[in-house]
């Protein structure tokens, strides 16, 4: 349940950093550098909450590995093809 929320509060973050992209610049080009750069950004947010789950409840580093990957994953391939689909507009 956690890594639902997870991955579901990096789409929200992602929607918030195109919303942001559209204020810059009303163009695709802002939309698909707003994609570019929430990845390295949520990148640094799934690692923390991999420490988290290390440091604070327990988990060892190969328990949390495939949870980072998933948590990580699926927000920065959604902010891939958004990147991708404003950056041909």
């Amino acid at each position: 349940m956690h890594t639902l929320m997870v991955v579901s509060g990096g789409l929200l973050l992602l929607v918030t950093f195109l919303w942001f992209g559209s204020l810059w610049g009303n163009d695709a080009a802002a939309l698909a550098l707003a994609a570019k750069v929430f990845v390295p950004v949520w990148l640094v947010v799934s690692l923390v909450n991999l420490w988290v789950g290390v440091s604070h409840a327990g988990y060892s580093v190969r328990d949390e590995l495939p949870v980072l990957l998933i948590v990580f994953a699926i927000p920065a391939a959604v902010a891939a093809v958004a990147a991708w689909h404003f950056g041909h507009s």
